[in-house]
């Protein structure tokens, strides 16, 4: 099983090459979905990382992707910039995804 990078930025995807993940460099929404479709048109994808700016773009349709499907997995990291997300917010999804209050 193999993983692909969808990322906004070249220094991404060469920091995740350098651990040999491949990837594409996409910014508009829809060279995003067409670059989803093509990770999930490949059976040897199992996880499929994205940056969040572009995870932002095609919230909707990542949504129903991970409901409809249990692999690929599609994992949401933070860019060079590091993370958009207040501390808040991780922890909002951690309690309605588990259950736990941290």
């Amino acid at each position: 099983m193999r993983m692909f990078l969808i990322s906004d930025n070249v220094d991404t995807q060469v920091g995740l090459r350098l651990a040999g993940i491949k990837g594409v460099v996409v910014h508009e929404r829809e060279e995003v979905l067409d670059a989803l479709k093509t990770a999930l048109s490949d059976p040897d994808i199992g996880i499929i990382i994205m940056t969040e700016k572009l995870t932002r773009l095609v919230h909707h349709e990542l949504r129903k992707m991970k409901l409809q499907s249990r692999l690929p997995l599609i994992v949401e990291i933070p860019d060079r910039h590091g993370s958009t997300e207040d501390s808040e917010r991780i922890t909002r999804n951690i309690r309605e995804a588990i259950g736990l209050k941290i």
